[in-house]
């Protein structure tokens, strides 16, 4: 009779190899608790819809806080669709992800992933949100606040935000004005008069900038165009806004960055002079597109921390 021996290694090799993937699971799982012991970590898969408020934004991420203070990360990618909510017979207006802002009531829809996270499919919020988040409205005072919450007067989701707004340093819904990026690159290309076409030197600056650009994490970035002062302000205003567009369509069509990457591009006329529109030479510069990368500091932050010795 023949012994029958058994390899028992494979067996026990899987096991530990499933027991150490369970065990960082879990230590990572731990870590993200200890950071925030309200952060909920969502199930790989599952499909979730909530409500909340919007307590603070990265560049790729954010976390919304709940009605009951239970807080979520957000993933937003290329394929999230942000809109306000539309009426009968319409569609809502679409909005950049640089626009969900802190203080800002949205409801979100998505599944989620390997690392706990809500991947966002559809991010809806009402216009007069959107507007009370932009102006950070601090009107309502803690000691109000609380006597209408105790009255029952104020939702708790209003309170959140209200408490989220009140962190907002600056009346500005763009990230430059909330003091949670700093400039890591810059370019200003200028244009011929009357023109929003990009320069074979206009190209090469930018093509400078978004090597840096895609180098870098946790960035977004501003572009700011202008005119000199001549011409009528419709035209300028008009004109401005084309230059800002053809910067941001020559930076994600030829070096591919994302357009969740971008802020709103916008133009500001004649309004921000850099040199004397009397001479030539003065709107020659004034007929320019500002760009420049923000990164987001708490990241820059943590990166220092991590590695001390690197510049």
């Amino acid at each position: 009779m023949k012994s029958i021996a058994i390899n028992w290694t494979r067996p026990f090799t899987v096991i530990l190899a499933l027991a150490m993937m369970m065990s960082a699971s879990i230590v990572s799982a731990q870590v993200q608790n200890d950071r925030n012991p309200s952060l909920r970590s969502v199930p790989s898969g599952s499909k979730m819809k909530f409500k909340g408020v919007v307590i603070e934004r990265n560049a790729d991420t954010f976390t919304i806080r709940d009605r009951s203070r239970a807080d979520y990360q957000v993933r937003i990618d290329d394929r999230t669709s942000i809109k306000t909510h539309g009426g009968f017979l319409r569609s809502g207006k679409k909005y950049p992800a640089s626009d969900l802002l802190r203080g800002l009531i949205v409801e979100v829809e998505g599944k989620g992933d390997a690392q706990g996270l809500l991947v966002a499919e559809k991010i809806r919020f009402n216009e007069s949100d959107m507007r009370a988040a932009i102006t950070s409205d601090t009107r309502v005072s803690p000691v109000e606040e609380n006597q209408q919450k105790i009255a029952g007067q104020i939702d708790e989701l209003h309170a959140i935000a209200a408490e989220a707004r009140r962190e907002v340093t600056a009346v500005n819904e763009r990230v430059t004005a909330l003091d949670e990026f700093d400039e890591q690159a810059s370019a200003s290309v200028t244009f011929r008069v009357n023109s929003a076409v990009l320069s074979a030197e206009a190209k090469g600056q930018l093509d400078e900038f978004a090597t840096k650009a895609l180098e870098a994490k946790g960035y977004m970035i501003e572009v700011r165009g202008h005119t000199d002062s001549t011409g009528g302000e419709a035209k300028n205003l008009r004109l401005s806004k084309d230059r800002a567009d053809a910067v941001v369509q020559y930076l994600a069509v030829t070096h591919k960055i994302p357009l969740r990457r971008f802020t709103t591009a916008m133009g500001y006329a004649k309004g921000e002079p850099v040199a004397d529109n009397r001479t030539a030479a003065g709107r020659a510069q004034n007929r320019r597109v500002e760009v420049k990368m923000l990164s987001n500091r708490g990241l820059n932050q943590q990166s220092n921390t991590t590695n001390p010795d690197q510049p």
